[in-house]
Protein backbone atom coordinates (compact mmCIF):
# COMPACT_ATOMS: atom_id res chain seq x y z
CA UNK A 1 0.00 0.00 0.00
CA UNK A 2 2.99 2.18 -0.54
CA UNK A 3 2.14 5.72 -1.71
CA UNK A 4 -1.62 5.59 -1.09
CA UNK A 5 -3.91 7.35 1.34
CA UNK A 6 -7.19 6.14 2.80
CA UNK A 7 -9.27 7.48 -0.11
CA UNK A 8 -7.24 5.45 -2.57
CA UNK A 9 -5.45 8.43 -4.17
CA UNK A 10 -1.74 7.96 -4.55
CA UNK A 11 0.42 10.29 -2.55
CA UNK A 12 2.11 12.90 -4.65
CA UNK A 13 5.79 13.22 -4.88
CA UNK A 14 7.00 16.38 -3.12
CA UNK A 15 7.52 18.14 -6.46
CA UNK A 16 4.00 17.26 -7.64
CA UNK A 17 2.50 18.43 -4.35
CA UNK A 18 4.29 21.77 -4.66
CA UNK A 19 3.08 22.15 -8.25
CA UNK A 20 -0.52 21.44 -7.21
CA UNK A 21 -0.27 23.90 -4.32
CA UNK A 22 1.19 26.56 -6.62
CA UNK A 23 -1.63 26.02 -9.14
CA UNK A 24 -4.23 26.17 -6.36
CA UNK A 25 -2.67 29.38 -5.01
CA UNK A 26 -2.69 30.85 -8.51
CA UNK A 27 -6.43 30.12 -8.85
CA UNK A 28 -7.11 31.66 -5.43
CA UNK A 29 -5.03 34.75 -6.27
CA UNK A 30 -6.89 35.15 -9.59
CA UNK A 31 -10.26 34.78 -7.86
CA UNK A 32 -9.26 37.43 -5.30
CA UNK A 33 -8.17 39.81 -8.07
CA UNK A 34 -11.37 39.16 -10.05
CA UNK A 35 -13.48 39.71 -6.93
CA UNK A 36 -11.73 43.02 -6.24
CA UNK A 37 -12.29 44.12 -9.84
CA UNK A 38 -15.96 43.16 -9.54
CA UNK A 39 -16.31 45.07 -6.29
CA UNK A 40 -14.62 48.17 -7.71
CA UNK A 41 -16.75 48.14 -10.85
CA UNK A 42 -19.95 47.61 -8.87
CA UNK A 43 -18.96 50.41 -6.51
CA UNK A 44 -18.50 52.79 -9.46
CA UNK A 45 -21.79 51.81 -11.12
CA UNK A 46 -24.27 54.67 -11.58
CA UNK A 47 -27.37 54.80 -13.76
CA UNK A 48 -29.35 57.84 -14.85
CA UNK A 49 -32.82 57.39 -16.29
CA UNK A 50 -35.57 59.73 -17.45
CA UNK A 51 -39.29 59.21 -17.85
CA UNK A 52 -40.77 59.25 -21.34
CA UNK A 53 -42.01 62.87 -20.96
CA UNK A 54 -38.68 64.14 -19.57
CA UNK A 55 -40.38 65.40 -16.42
CA UNK A 56 -38.10 63.42 -14.16
CA UNK A 57 -34.47 62.32 -14.25
CA UNK A 58 -33.04 60.12 -11.50
CA UNK A 59 -29.54 58.86 -10.78
CA UNK A 60 -29.06 55.74 -8.67
CA UNK A 61 -25.96 54.02 -7.34
CA UNK A 62 -25.12 50.32 -7.55
CA UNK A 63 -27.22 49.59 -4.45
CA UNK A 64 -30.27 51.24 -6.01
CA UNK A 65 -30.05 54.28 -3.73
CA UNK A 66 -31.23 57.58 -5.14
CA UNK A 67 -28.26 59.90 -5.63
CA UNK A 68 -29.95 62.69 -7.58
CA UNK A 69 -33.35 63.70 -8.88
CA UNK A 70 -34.01 66.45 -11.36
CA UNK A 71 -37.47 67.71 -12.16
CA UNK A 72 -38.26 69.43 -15.44
CA UNK A 73 -40.53 72.43 -15.88
CA UNK A 74 -43.29 70.19 -17.21
CA UNK A 75 -44.10 69.04 -13.67
CA UNK A 76 -45.80 72.42 -13.14
CA UNK A 77 -48.37 71.49 -15.81
CA UNK A 78 -49.45 68.10 -14.45
CA UNK A 79 -51.12 66.73 -11.34
CA UNK A 80 -48.84 65.83 -8.41
CA UNK A 81 -49.98 62.18 -8.64
CA UNK A 82 -48.68 62.02 -12.20
CA UNK A 83 -45.32 63.43 -11.09
CA UNK A 84 -45.17 60.87 -8.26
CA UNK A 85 -45.93 58.02 -10.68
CA UNK A 86 -43.27 59.32 -13.09
CA UNK A 87 -40.68 59.42 -10.30
CA UNK A 88 -41.49 55.92 -9.08
CA UNK A 89 -41.56 54.36 -12.55
CA UNK A 90 -38.28 56.06 -13.46
CA UNK A 91 -36.65 54.76 -10.27
CA UNK A 92 -37.92 51.24 -11.07
CA UNK A 93 -36.54 51.48 -14.62
CA UNK A 94 -33.16 52.68 -13.33
CA UNK A 95 -33.06 49.83 -10.80
CA UNK A 96 -33.78 47.31 -13.58
CA UNK A 97 -30.94 48.76 -15.65
CA UNK A 98 -28.56 48.66 -12.68
CA UNK A 99 -29.48 45.04 -12.02
CA UNK A 100 -28.71 44.12 -15.63
CA UNK A 101 -25.42 46.00 -15.63
CA UNK A 102 -24.44 44.52 -12.26
CA UNK A 103 -25.13 41.01 -13.54
CA UNK A 104 -22.95 41.73 -16.58
CA UNK A 105 -20.14 42.97 -14.32
CA UNK A 106 -20.38 39.86 -12.15
CA UNK A 107 -20.43 37.58 -15.17
CA UNK A 108 -17.46 39.26 -16.83
CA UNK A 109 -15.30 39.36 -13.70
CA UNK A 110 -15.93 36.33 -11.50
CA UNK A 111 -18.19 34.46 -13.91
CA UNK A 112 -21.25 32.46 -13.02
CA UNK A 113 -19.65 29.03 -12.90
CA UNK A 114 -19.43 28.75 -9.13
CA UNK A 115 -22.18 28.60 -6.53
CA UNK A 116 -20.72 31.69 -4.84
CA UNK A 117 -20.80 33.74 -8.06
CA UNK A 118 -24.36 32.61 -8.80
CA UNK A 119 -25.38 33.55 -5.26
CA UNK A 120 -23.85 37.02 -5.60
CA UNK A 121 -25.61 37.59 -8.94
CA UNK A 122 -28.93 36.36 -7.53
CA UNK A 123 -28.65 38.54 -4.43
CA UNK A 124 -27.81 41.66 -6.44
CA UNK A 125 -30.65 40.98 -8.88
CA UNK A 126 -33.18 40.38 -6.10
CA UNK A 127 -32.11 43.49 -4.20
CA UNK A 128 -32.32 45.77 -7.21
CA UNK A 129 -35.46 44.27 -8.70
CA UNK A 130 -37.34 44.41 -5.39
CA UNK A 131 -40.83 45.80 -5.99
CA UNK A 132 -41.07 47.41 -2.55
CA UNK A 133 -40.09 50.67 -4.28
CA UNK A 134 -43.37 50.47 -6.16
CA UNK A 135 -45.39 49.76 -3.01
CA UNK A 136 -43.79 52.61 -1.11
CA UNK A 137 -44.63 55.02 -3.91
CA UNK A 138 -48.26 53.96 -4.02
CA UNK A 139 -48.61 54.37 -0.27
CA UNK A 140 -46.83 57.71 -0.36
CA UNK A 141 -49.03 59.05 -3.17
CA UNK A 142 -52.16 57.95 -1.28
CA UNK A 143 -50.90 59.55 1.95
CA UNK A 144 -50.05 62.83 0.17
CA UNK A 145 -53.56 63.21 -1.19
CA UNK A 146 -54.94 63.66 2.32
Amino acid sequence: MRGAIAGGDPLLEPGQALDRLAAWKGRIDQLAADTKTMSDRLGDLRVTASDEHRMVEVTLDSQGALLDIRLGRRIQQVEPEMVARAIMSTVREARQRIAGQAEEIISSTVGTGTPAARAIAAQVGEQLRDDRVEDGGAQGAERDRW
